[in-house]
């Protein structure tokens, strides 16, 4: 299992284009795709699927099998496309049959644009991703109250004596923690632009060089790396964590193309979540 950090967050876990995905975010309570059975993340929470294909999803019965072992009471809220839902409710009914015992979720369908509380002050919502299959992306922030300009020269007291008579001083604001966007075309940079300005950007990249062109990226409903080298002077994020790159290129030669093609403004910014040496996990 591969860790790095980025902002306050660590992501945890494992991502392979085409073979599978499994990112945990312990800060969040939050398990993104379930494409390998992790027996450190079995856990968290909440799970997030991007969308049905097997390295992305393959894995949910073997977590909640591993989840099992922990004698945990709650079952997992799953997050998922709405579309996804009531095939992934029959699956699990019919795989019930296999271990004669429970695999209980707590589904909890999203669409594109959708907002759910996570805790009092933090949220997430649901954003359409462009992928072949339906599919949305996540993106976390936390609700905050800002005091509008024109109260900002008062003394504490008098704010606190204006709070009290009721008057209306505060802005609610939004504050953009991290977002996950995984098999998706780059347009998904157009559809949701707030991905650009939040603080940490999860995001596919999964080929990187002339070995695989930009016409077969698309034809995947994947990000190439020259899509991004476009966009480069557009990020705003504290960092971007690119990953599920294609087993095309050792862990090793991923850090040097990267290293290599980005210009300094994007580079500075890159987290990549391949390992420095050795093979691909799994």
């Amino acid at each position: 299992m591969l860790q790095v950090s980025a902002g306050p967050y660590r992501i945890r876990g494992v991502s392979v284009g085409g073979v599978y995905t499994s990112m945990h975010v312990p800060e969040l309570n939050a398990l993104f795709d379930l494409g390998m059975p992790q027996r450190s993340c079995a856990a968290a929470k909440r799970w997030f699927l991007s969308h049905g294909h097997c390295d992305h999803a393959g894995a949910l019965i073997s977590m909640l099998g591993i989840r099992n072992l922990f004698s945990s009471k709650m079952p997992p809220q799953v997050f998922a496309p709405a579309e996804l839902v009531p095939d992934l409710l029959a699956s699990l009914t019919a795989a019930r049959a296999l271990p004669r015992h429970a695999l209980e979720i707590r589904a909890i369908p999203m669409a594109d644009g959708e907002a759910q509380p996570l805790q009092p002050d933090l949220w997430v919502r649901a954003f359409r991703t462009h992928h072949r299959v339906p599919s949305l992306g996540y993106q976390f922030f936390r609700r905050v109250q800002k005091l509008r300009p024109e109260f900002r020269h008062l003394e504490g007291q008098e704010i606190a004596r204006l709070r009290n008579d009721g008057a209306d001083l505060f802005d609610s604001i939004e504050r953009l923690e991290l977002a996950y966007a995984t098999d998706t075309l780059v347009q998904v940079l157009d559809s949701c632009p707030s991905l650009l300005r939040t603080r940490v950007l999860i995001l596919e990249c999964t080929f990187l060089d002339e070995r695989k062109s930009r016409a077969t990226s698309v034809a995947g409903g994947h990000i190439h790396l020259d899509d991004l080298l476009e966009r480069a002077d557009q990020f705003e994020n504290e960092a971007i964590v690119l990953m599920h790159f294609s087993q095309t290129y050792h862990p090793s030669e991923v850090h040097r193309i990267l290293a290599r093609r980005c210009p300094a403004r994007l580079r500075n910014k890159l987290v990549v979540f391949a390992p420095q040496e050795g093979p691909w996990p799994g």
